[in-house]
């Protein structure tokens, strides 16, 4: 039913978050496959994927990779971005009566201060990308990064949050003492 793509470098403890909210989706039936695009990680992110039972693709064809998933719609997350509640259910219904893409409900805990997000555009997955398998695979080419995939296009706004990628950084920071 749902593929789940990340797009990931280095990112080793990102994508361990991630995944773990993940699975509540593979359990329950709507996660069909997970699928790590790595773009010259040194870490232990390819161990992590493969530990995960994700499909694991060092530098690949975007193009090709999508055309291989098994879901008809694609969830297009950042490393560390993790789903809050209710995630399951309501992108079960949005996929069920819906052909357009969606995003995530910002997080009401974890927001950039009021200038940030009045001055700069987060980046394109900061809450997260749904949207159909076809619609990815018109628009997908070979060397194209998953970010640029929703270049264009606009998502409805799920009622369910995520929380950015950008707390998981920040977390994993502070607790490296970096």
């Amino acid at each position: 039913m749902l593929t789940v793509l990340v797009e990931c470098c280095d990112q080793e403890g990102e994508l361990a978050q991630t995944l773990a909210v993940l699975v509540a989706g593979a359990v329950k039936g709507i996660i069909s496959d997970v699928v790590v695009l790595d773009k010259g990680s040194r870490d232990g992110t390819s161990s992590l994927a493969d530990a995960a039972g994700c499909r694991f693709h060092l530098n690949g064809q975007l193009n090709e990779i999508i055309a291989s998933v098994r879901g008809e719609w694609l969830l297009l997350v950042e490393p560390g971005a993790r789903p809050v509640s209710g995630w399951i259910e309501e992108i079960a219904d949005y996929v069920a009566m819906n052909t357009r893409p969606a995003r995530f409900a910002p997080s009401r805990f974890y927001r950039r201060p009021i200038l940030s997000r009045l001055m700069r555009r987060g980046p394109p997955l900061e809450h997260g990308f749904l949207m159909q398998k076809q619609q990815a695979l018109q628009i997908a080419k070979a060397d194209m990064a998953l970010a640029d995939l929703t270049r264009g296009l606009k998502g409805e706004r799920l009622m369910s949050e995520i929380v950015p990628a950008w707390a998981a950084r920040s977390t994993r920071l502070t607790q490296t003492g970096l």
